[in-house]
Order: C-alpha cells, then sequence, then structure tokens
C-alpha cells in the first residue's frame, strides 16, 4: 500500500514536471514570436486544457480514477521544483537555439528569393514601359481631344453673340 503510494506520488510529480516544461514551452513560443492577444489567449486555453488532459489521464491510468490530495501535492511540488531549477536553462536553451534557426532561415529564404526579385525586376522594366507609353499617349489625346471641344465651344459662344 505504501509502495503503491510513493509510486503515485512519483508519478504525479514527473506530471508536475511535465505540466512545467508545457508551461515552458507557451513561453518560449511567446518569446520568439510577436502574437496577437488573442493568440495568447488561445494558448493560455490550449495550455489548461492539456494540462487537464494530462492530470486525468494519470488519475485514470494509474489510480483507477481515485483523486487523492498528495496526487495534486506532487504535481505542485513537481511543477515547482521544475521552474524553480531546470526552466530557466530550458528557456535560455530553446530561445537562443530558435532565434539563431529563425535567423538562418531567413538569410536561406532571402538569398533563394534573389533570383525571383532579379526577375520580378526585369519583368516589371518590360511590361511597364509598354503600359506606361500607352497610359501617357492615351492622357495626351484626351487632353488635346478636351482642349479642341473647349475650343470649338468657345467659338460657338462667340459666334452666336455677333
Amino acid at each position: 500500500m505504501i509502495t503503491n503510494q510513493a509510486y503515485l506520488f512519483l508519478i504525479f510529480t514527473v506530471n508536475g514536471i511535465i505540466i512545467g516544461l508545457l508551461f515552458d514551452f507557451f513561453r518560449i513560443l511567446r518569446k520568439t514570436m510577436k502574437t496577437k492577444d488573442i493568440v495568447t489567449y488561445i494558448e493560455d486555453f490550449i495550455f489548461w486544457i492539456l494540462t487537464g488532459a494530462i492530470i486525468l489521464y494519470s488519475i485514470f491510468t494509474f489510480n483507477n480514477g481515485e483523486i487523492r490530495f498528495y496526487m495534486f501535492f506532487a504535481i505542485l511540488l513537481g511543477a515547482i521544483t521544475y521552474l524553480l531549477f531546470v526552466s530557466k536553462y530550458v528557456i535560455k536553451i530553446n530561445v537562443t537555439i530558435i532565434t539563431f534557426l529563425k535567423k538562418v532561415i531567413l538569410k536561406i529564404v532571402y538569398f533563394v528569393s534573389i533570383p525571383f526579385l532579379f526577375i520580378v525586376k526585369i519583368l516589371k522594366k518590360l511590361l511597364m514601359k509598354p503600359v506606361l507609353f500607352c497610359i501617357v499617349n492615351i492622357r495626351n489625346n484626351f487632353t488635346k481631344l478636351g482642349k479642341k471641344i473647349f475650343h470649338f465651344s468657345k467659338k460657338d459662344k462667340n459666334y452666336v453673340k455677333n
């Protein structure tokens, strides 16, 4: 009986550590990526759903659905122990790795996109010159037509007066 309870205490202490890791996972996401408030709320909701699922799964799997006070004490002990002694190192290492990977990926995307940007620039020049030529000529022709119409209407007014 006591060995079974010690075993359960150890299992729920590990659950606390797992919950601490899950908490750090979301903290690392927030430190490496800027998100809007609504995304943060959704992440918090997902964290609590996953935490509840982990605890319920452990209770039903290892203790046949029986809830004991020491289980929650063990979860709290595991989470606090993890957060006090391990968390800052896990966060620091993962943020450094993710930041480095983001920089590498951005550089790769930049270098891969250079030929495409060059092609777009050339196509823009080739396609925009004829389009701009047409637009300028159409505008000039409409301006000339407008001046002629205005000039004729002015002549008509002078003709009527005389």
